[in-house]
């Protein structure tokens, strides 16, 4: 018996690196898996089907039910449209791995308005939209049934969105997002018996092959970058082995597995009459509590 016996599993960018990992992983398990991607360059021109065809032949070639899919996922359609074909060749939808990006690094005063737009509409509603879509079959499936559908969904945060990373204000605001709309939608959903959770992968792929500096010529260092380990965090978040987990974000990769908790309060200064640019400014040293109140403590994290 496979961990994914019987089930039915969306993988969006499906056709290379992470998402390609996550595929096979799911279809070695026991999952009949869609496996899309438009198949266009990282930084989103073009389109080509083999990318997502050569996958699922890996995969029938293993004794696995795949099917492709070009859909484009940013669009209100394509998430339609992807969900649609999971249910009418598999019969149903269980997990959603939303896993499709593309890079167009630019410094803010130098990004154009479409460099900034295409990142943020694959990224960020290439989530949505077929989350969207698979929510509305779930929620109608457990109205239907009245019970629990038990289906996941896994969404692809990342450290340039939880930490901040100079010339990624396009991509870094989209998995900023991704990581917020993985809270809302696992608390929207949880009453039908959905489990929304992210991971902040880290690994060598088409999109951060040339970001590692001197990685690719590192052995260990490499296998330890390998999409392979990312597709293990999601497997695990969409298995019945996380039961309870919702609402996470995990960063995986570079042999370290951590949870990453959001905005949250690191310091107060309390007042019982009502602020002013002065008596703020004099508690400067309250709400920075770091060897430089000048610079806060996460930014000290970081520099090391």
């Amino acid at each position: 018996m496979g961990l994914f016996d019987g089930k039915v599993v969306i993988v969006t960018g499906a056709g290379r690196g992470i998402g390609r990992e996550e595929a096979l992983m799911f279809a070695r398990g026991g999952a009949s898996v869609i496996v899309n991607d438009l198949g266009g360059a990282r930084t989103g021109e073009g389109s080509d089907v083999g990318p997502a065809q050569q996958v699922v032949e890996e995969i029938m070639a293993e004794g696995g039910k795949a099917q492709a899919n070009t859909d484009d996922i940013a669009t209100w359609a394509g998430g339609e449209q992807i969900v649609a074909q999971a249910v009418e060749t598999f019969g149903g939808l269980d997990i959603l791995i939303n896993n499709a990006g593309i890079l167009r690094d630019k410094m803010s005063f130098n990004m154009t308005e479409e460099e900034w737009d295409s990142v943020i509409a694959v990224h960020l509603k290439g989530h949505f939209a077929p989350a969207r879509f698979a929510a509305a079959y779930w929620r109608q499936k457990s109205k239907d049934s009245g019970e629990s559908v038990n289906a996941k969904i896994v969404n692809t945060s990342s450290e340039s969105g939880l930490y901040g990373n100079a010339g990624q204000a396009n991509y870094a605001a989209a998995k900023a997002g991704i990581a917020s709309m993985t809270i809302v939608l696992a608390r929207e959903l949880e009453r039908f018996g959905v489990r929304v959770n992210a991971i902040a992968p880290v690994a060598l792929t088409r999109l951060t092959e040339d970001l590692m500096g001197g990685v690719v010529d590192d052995t260990a260092a490499k296998a330890s970058l390998d999409p392979a380990n990312v597709a293990a965090a999601v497997g695990w978040l969409a298995s019945d082995l996380s039961d309870g987990v919702n609402g996470q974000v995990v960063k995986i990769g570079g042999g370290v597995c951590q949870i990453v908790e959001g905005w949250r309060p690191v310091s107060e200064l309390k007042s019982d009459v009502p602020f002013t640019i002065e008596s703020i400014a004099a508690g400067r040293e309250t709400l920075f509590k770091a060897s430089d109140p000048g610079i806060p403590p996460f930014l000290l994290q970081i520099e090391r």
